[in-house]
């Protein structure tokens, strides 16, 4: 596996476009990178697809299956979101991706691809298409869109832009590499949330271990789930947390938030207040408490369920 660039077009077995790179074309070479044993890649200001070799994955150029520039676009997602090059690469090669280069069992490469589209590469497209919701502030929002769009050369530098396109590169594979494992191993956990939405009861889902759970509690199809209102789990700290459930994926608002009275609250002050003898902590933002009991955090779950 590695990635070359080359200045002759004879050589190529990939063709993006000159000049600025983006975060979409970047990440689509890694992608090509993770089924391809070598690539060799040429950098153009414009290409005729139809003068290539049918072996040549030509993208974000060329107006072919892999680029989204022609008039219309190139498709888009059920949500609205378009496909850019990183997007039409994933849907094509994505699946044999994770199965060649990740060893994702069978049974797991649809959850996790679906995983991996929805967190990472949709945001990659909806920026390179102009449909990312601006968010009203005054300073900048950092995104790995715009990480890898820095890494270009800068007027005053001398550096060419191939040798610049590598570093976005080498940071691209870092990136991909780390989403994939994680999502990975969220999928490896979906089983394990489902039979506990099942034995859910009186709104409170328990967890044997510390485990992701809130996208699939949110978008479970087990009509239990919409109940659920609070999980009580090991902590990764120490004791058993109690966390509430959010009115969405990503959503800071919570289908019922810890009692305002907690907020903030440590050790003998919680204590008092809850009554609970190890009660040791609660968020300001109500979402999360703690006890060293799991006991005591069922209790603080119950007592949550039952607050005005």
């Amino acid at each position: 596996m590695g990635i070359k660039i080359t200045k002759d077009i004879k050589e190529a077995n990939c063709v993006t476009h000159a000049g600025t790179f983006h975060a979409d074309e970047t990440f689509a070479t890694v992608m090509l990178e993770k089924i391809l044993e070598n690539i060799v890649v040429i950098r153009l200001p414009e290409v005729d697809i139809n003068q290539l070799e049918k072996n040549v994955n030509v993208y974000d150029i060329g107006g072919g299956e892999f680029d989204h520039h022609q008039i219309g676009g190139n498709g888009k997602r059920e949500n609205g979101v378009m496909y850019a090059s990183c997007g039409l690469i994933w849907k094509a090669f994505g699946r044999r991706i994770l199965k060649e280069a990740y060893s994702i069992p069978d049974e797991n490469v649809e959850d996790t691809w679906k995983l991996i589209d929805r967190n990472l590469v949709q945001f990659i497209d909806s920026d390179d298409n102009g449909q990312t919701p601006k968010i009203n502030t005054d300073y900048k929002v950092v995104t790995i869109s715009s990480i890898i769009a820095s890494l270009n050369s800068k007027w005053d530098e001398e550096e060419q832009q191939d040798a610049k396109f590598m570093e976005a590169i080498q940071l691209a594979r870092t990136v991909f590499d780390t989403i994939v494992k994680d999502c990975a191993s969220k999928i490896k956990a979906k089983g394990i949330v489902e039979n506990a939405i099942e034995n859910s009861k009186n709104n409170i889902m328990i967890l044997n271990k510390h485990v992701p759970w809130k996208e699939f509690v949110i978008e479970s199809k087990n009509e239990k789930a919409k109940d659920i209102l609070f999980v009580v789990f090991p902590s990764n700290r120490s004791g058993y947390s109690v966390y509430a459930v959010p009115k969405e994926v990503g959503s800071f608002e919570n289908r019922k938030s810890l009692p305002k009275a907690w907020a903030g609250l440590r050790d003998e002050k919680l204590q008092e207040v809850t009554k609970v003898n190890t009660a040791r902590f609660c968020h300001n933002a109500c979402f999360m408490c703690v006890a060293e009991t799991f006991d005591d955090a069922m209790q603080m779950a119950k007592m949550a369920v039952e607050s005005k």
